[in-house]
């Protein structure tokens, strides 16, 4: 069990000089509270100073209109016919109910049911059924009747699979440039356990952008992650970048697990370090009491102190508020960082290196 709320490597090094005008944020980071066990039986701590007390409802600005509408339906009954599954349900996100609305939707393939235990994640972890080799037909099928722009896919992890399944999110991108060649493609991929040989793969089939989430700082890793390694993620992206130059990459972190405001300003100066060119922060939400508890509400106020000093690292778009989730508006991010409409990203043959070619 973990109960320090510290940071265990020491005082952390000064923001460099483009933090200079939010220096007191960093200063005065709120404190993370105390780390406890996950178990069934978890009980707030009582008392304590500001920012520990215990959280008994979710503030007013995380209240959302509960989805019905007639896309939603829609969308839903076209899931369940192709047989496909959405990190939208899985993860019981809460802006389901807006982005199904509005004909958006984040596809979750290789199964709902992930090889690892993340404390903060909903989707449910085992022995995944067998991969199934015609999904990315039926997905490819779901986004032409949907009539998307832009799309995203994402994964359980299948560490069950050689690469990690790189061969099943290539293919979904394949498949949808047969059917709609004016679709751009973000892939939210797993971290392969590291494999360049993975990440090649996935990145010859030319999506336009590739997301890997860090999802939490450097200390709550092995609490928060544990099937993860922090230092792999970043060298992930930057493998990324490195293979694919012109290509856009992207990241994410949860807010409110027990990090501190330093450590998630030295998460995102490590993602800008791996060239990271997209940056989405959220408000974690607790899926159940089996889950990491809520350290704390970020308001926000706060979110848009920390896009500030996103845009001061040099971030192409750093999308940030307490509902934002990785691909929440993803079309928008998109137009945000390139600076055009998602359509216009194009597949454009310079987005992957001559060195996946040679």
């Amino acid at each position: 069990m973990v109960e320090s709320d510290s940071n265990p490597h020491g005082p952390l090094p000064i923001l460099s000089a483009s933090f200079h005008a939010h220096s007191d944020l960093t200063a005065r980071g709120p404190m993370a509270a105390p780390l406890v066990q996950l178990t069934h039986s978890f009980q707030a701590p009582q008392g304590g100073p500001a920012g520990h007390r215990p959280l008994v409802r979710k503030p007013s600005w995380l209240k959302v209109t509960a989805p019905g509408g007639g896309n939603y339906v829609r969308i839903k009954a076209l899931m369940r016919e192709l047989g496909l599954h959405t990190v939208c349900e899985e993860a019981r996100c809460p802006n389901i109910g807006e982005c199904w609305e509005h004909k958006a939707a984040t596809f979750m393939i290789m199964g709902d049911v992930c090889t690892r235990n993340c404390a903060y994640c909903a989707v449910a972890h085992g022995t995944p059924a067998p991969y199934d080799p015609v999904e990315p037909v039926r997905l490819a099928e779901a986004v032409a009747r949907m009539g998307l722009a832009h799309v995203v896919i994402t994964s359980v992890d299948r560490d069950d699979l050689p690469n990690g399944g790189a061969e099943a999110f290539a293919e979904c991108v394949r498949q949808i440039r047969k059917r709609l060649p004016a679709t751009t493609v973000e892939v939210l991929i797993p971290d392969f356990k590291g494999s360049e040989a993975a990440l090649r793969l996935e990145l010859e089939s030319r999506p336009d952008i590739l997301n890997h989430n860090l999802e939490t700082c450097e200390r709550l890793y092995r609490l928060a992650r544990p099937g993860g390694r922090y230092d792999r993620a970043l060298q992930l992206l930057a493998n990324a970048r490195r293979l694919a130059p012109d290509a856009l990459t992207k990241s994410g972190i949860i807010l409110g697990m027990g990090e501190e405001w330093d450590e998630v300003v030295t998460a995102m100066r490590d993602l800008r370090a791996s060239d990271v060119n997209v940056l989405t922060l959220g408000q974690y939400l607790r899926p159940s009491d089996r889950h990491l508890p809520i350290a704390r509400y970020y308001t926000p106020g706060e979110f848009g102190e920390l896009a500030a000093i996103g845009r001061d690292l040099g971030y192409r778009h750093v999308q940030a508020s307490p509902l934002t989730r990785s691909s929440y508006h993803a079309w928008e991010q998109a137009e945000a960082a390139v600076g055009q409409q998602p359509s216009a990203i194009g597949h454009r043959p310079s987005a992957i290196s001559h060195q996946l070619d040679g």
